[in-house]
């Protein structure tokens, strides 16, 4: 992939062509579509042409699309900070141990036995 690929306009036009291609790979028409996202169908022709949207309409097409939850990969969560593991790296535990039982019954003479 080139540069200009990567730009603005080559990430807009290539998702506006992943969601029509989604779209009609689910049977849709652009109509039927703003229709289940709650958005107009100017909304529809915008994103598969590669034009600017707000993102609100964006995850109501996601969403009606039954993509929703593909977009947590777009920023994926960050994992610890390496000064974190650091600082826990000598309090993990090494071994497993035996669950605490209740303490035993002091010791007597049976009486009851003579």
């Amino acid at each position: 992939m080139d540069k200009e690929h990567f730009g603005e306009k080559g990430l807009l036009a290539d998702l506006g062509l992943r969601l029509a291609q989604a779209r009609v790979g689910r049977n849709l028409t652009q109509e039927g579509l703003a229709e289940a996202a709650a958005v107009s169908k100017r909304t529809i022709e915008r994103l598969e042409t590669g034009q600017s949207v707000q993102l609100s309409n964006l995850i109501r097409v996601l969403s009606a699309l039954g993509l929703a939850e593909n977009f947590g990969q777009l920023v994926p969560a960050s994992g610890p900070r390496p000064m974190d593991i650091l600082r826990h790296q000598g309090k993990s535990r090494k071994r497993a141990s035996a669950a605490k039982s209740a303490p035993p019954e002091p010791w007597s003479w049976d009486d009851k036995r003579a």
